[in-house]
């Protein structure tokens, strides 16, 4: 199908990553949302971002990222400003996020624009979003109607007020939803850590596809063609940033289902493996910005956004 032939939506944050490590402190334009729409756009799908951003000078970034990057936003207003993630490491090396006001009290407003968007899209994606706020997650189902759904829940702790609301409104959207992607952080999060009876409850629930990511112990999908594994994508060079392997991950799941669900078990596991492959490509980079095995060639291009 032709890039004109298929649009894609991602609702969620977008947000500017304020990074402090040995190398000193500097800003990427970033937010799980954000790096999926930029992920569909480089994958060849004309994208629309609707998320929250500021009239202010990191709102700014944030807009002439997307600019650069070819995704349309459509901006709810933000009376705390643009949202911030300060970005450390544990001992362990793993990201440590704490957010301001504006990204803890984040909301998003459908209006004609949005909702022209939504009808138009031929998948809609949906990763960081407020599911713990009821109204929110009310016009969220609104505004989608019978839209073609994806949904990451992608939860932050330091955005998360209530648990067990969140789990309501997430599951509220993953019971309908084409496809459901989790994973280890969510499973520990949200769950009680058994990412394989998350898998099972969500598919339950009605979800007509879930995919559950593990880490280095690769990916499950499970729809109603199957059960389809992979592991994760051997390719060169070393391992920098694997923030953004779950953000590339619903890109390229996404882009696939654009298109429409797989027809056949070899389509599952086509979508699955390529998948695979996207994310190994992107955490050979550092930051979010989704990677193709074939862009490997060329690690600086368009990581530090405009």
């Amino acid at each position: 199908m032709s890039e004109t032939q298929r649009r894609a939506v991602v609702i969620g944050d977008a947000l500017i990553d304020e990074i402090r490590d040995a190398g000193g402190v500097r800003e990427l334009v970033g937010g799980a949302a954000l790096n999926v729409a930029v992920g569909l756009r480089r994958l060849g799908v004309p994208t629309t971002l609707i998320a929250m951003v500021g009239d202010d000078e990191p709102g700014e970034h944030i807009r002439e990222y997307l600019r650069d990057h070819g995704v349309e936003l459509i901006a709810s207003p933000a009376p705390r400003g643009s949202s911030r993630a300060v970005v450390t490491w544990s001992p362990s090396g793993e990201p440590q996020y704490a957010f301001n006001e504006a990204a803890q009290r984040r909301s998003i407003r459908y209006g004609d624009d949005a909702r022209a968007a939504l009808s138009a899209a031929d998948v809609v994606a949906i990763s960081c979003f407020p599911f713990d706020v009821p109204p929110e997650v009310d016009a969220l189902v609104d505004a989608l109607g019978d839209s073609r759904v994806t949904v990451d829940p992608n939860p932050r702790a330091g955005m998360l007020s209530d648990r067990a609301e969140f789990v309501r409104g997430f599951e509220r959207l993953a019971a309908t939803a084409d496809l459901v992607k989790v994973g280890g952080d969510d499973v520990e999060l949200l769950y009680d850590g058994d990412l394989d009876a998350l898998r099972a409850r969500l598919r339950a629930m009605g979800a007509a596809a879930v995919l559950a990511t593990a880490g280095a112990a690769g990916a499950v999908l499970e729809s109603d063609a199957g059960v389809f594994t992979a592991p994760v994508a051997s390719l060169p060079g070393a391992i920098v940033d694997t923030v953004g392997a779950g953000d590339a991950t619903l890109a390229a799941v996404a882009a696939g289902l654009a298109d429409g669900a797989p027809m056949s078990d070899a389509g599952w596991q086509e979508l699955l493996d390529q998948a695979m492959q996207i994310a190994a490509a992107t955490v050979r980079s550092e930051g979010g910005l989704l990677r193709t095995p074939d862009a490997l060639g060329d690690p600086e291009r368009g990581v530090f956004g405009s």
